[in-house]
């Protein structure tokens, strides 16, 4: 374990120099890791266990789109790609990377094939967290961990590729083995985590579902058009709104923040963009402060859990969410993007 001072915190964290690839593949050694789901989490964590040399197997439902993506990636049917129940039985570790609606929809396949000594492994707390409106409920007889990559599943694969990792959490749910923390941690190093630090079930999902809609991804994409809107109604191009509002920000700015942090960025920018930066940030903090709060509540009681299970167990949801995907991209604001990033030279 290495001890970090993150400002004044003291926190314990666990990195590949304590636990090494070399451990992970000895721990996993004589274990079966079954990947459930080849959709947004299941191809980075997958392929990434099979070069470091795991065994590994894929579950998916067989002639889907991601089944013939599973097939492209080389997973052989009946020798590493099965169906999602055949994989279960399989399996000695689960991996239950589907959709949390699409475990809900599974869980009583995958609980008849859990039997004693078998671990199960989630990359989010949602299943758990949620029992009492997701129906899962391990039995008490198996380990039950989670290992949370703090990214998208294309944001693993390629820092993998990179030769570097992405930061996760995990956490212990169940222990019966007595060595859950040890396959625990081997996972995360083998699913190419850079420094792995410690959460539990509530934590992960109640942080992820803020951050998801908060400034990861809702947050942003809103303030993104609220700033285009401004700049287009007093006569700017769009070329010139979304360089301002998006462009400099994800391709000049941002990188400067993830190299050494916001006041090193504010240092590196001029005095005049650095003065009203920190002048105006109170005010946008105070705006969206009562947001988060609310946003926070509403996940912590389990409210946004129920609109999540509703709307996407809905049988027309991938329709649906294609009509919103595509009003979104013919927006005048990502149609500017997407010509913007045409020209970017190289």
């Amino acid at each position: 374990m290495a001890t970090i001072n993150f400002g004044g915190v003291i926190e314990e964290v666990v990195t590949r120099e304590e636990f090494s690839l070399e451990k992970a593949r000895h721990v996993l050694a004589n274990e079966i890791v079954a990947v459930l789901g080849y959709g947004v989490q299941g191809p980075a964590q997958a392929l990434n266990m099979r070069e470091n040399g795991i065994n590994v197997i894929v579950g998916q439902r067989v002639d889907s789109p991601s089944w013939s993506k599973a097939l492209e990636d080389g997973w052989v049917p009946g020798e590493s790609l099965f169906d999602i129940e055949e994989a279960v039985q399989k399996g000695t570790i689960l991996q239950f990377l589907l959709s949390d609606a699409g475990q809900i929809q599974l869980w009583p396949v995958v609980k008849s094939h859990l039997s004693p000594g078998k671990m199960l492994c989630f990359s989010h707390g949602f299943g758990i967290t949620y029992s009492d409106q997701t129906g899962i409920i391990p039995p008490e007889n198996v380990d039950v961990v989670l290992v949370a990559p703090k990214g998208s599943g294309t944001s693993v694969r390629r820092l993998f590729l990179q030769g570097k990792g992405i930061n996760s959490s995990y956490a212990i749910h169940q222990d019966v083995s007595g060595n859950a923390r040890e396959k625990v941690l081997a996972l995360g190093i083998a699913v190419g985590s850079g420094y792995l630090f410690e959460t539990d079930f509530r934590k992960e999902v109640y942080s992820d579902l803020t951050g998801e809609r908060g400034t990861l991804m809702g947050a942003i994409a809103g303030i993104f058009e609220a700033q285009y809107e401004v700049l287009r109604k007093q006569g700017h191009s769009p070329s010139e709104a979304f360089n301002e509002t998006v462009e400099e920000l994800t391709q000049s700015l941002m990188p400067l923040v993830a190299e050494n942090g916001m006041d090193w960025m504010y240092g590196n920018c001029s005095t005049t963009a650095q003065r009203g930066a920190l002048d105006w940030k109170g005010k946008f903090k105070a705006a969206t402060l009562p947001v988060f709060e609310s946003l926070y509540s509403e996940v912590a009681s389990g409210r946004e859990t129920t609109r999540v299970i509703e709307t996407c167990s809905k049988p027309d949801y991938r329709e649906k969410l294609n009509e919103e995907l595509t009003e979104l991209r013919s927006s005048e604001l990502w149609l500017a993007g997407a010509a913007v990033r045409k020209l970017r030279p190289g």
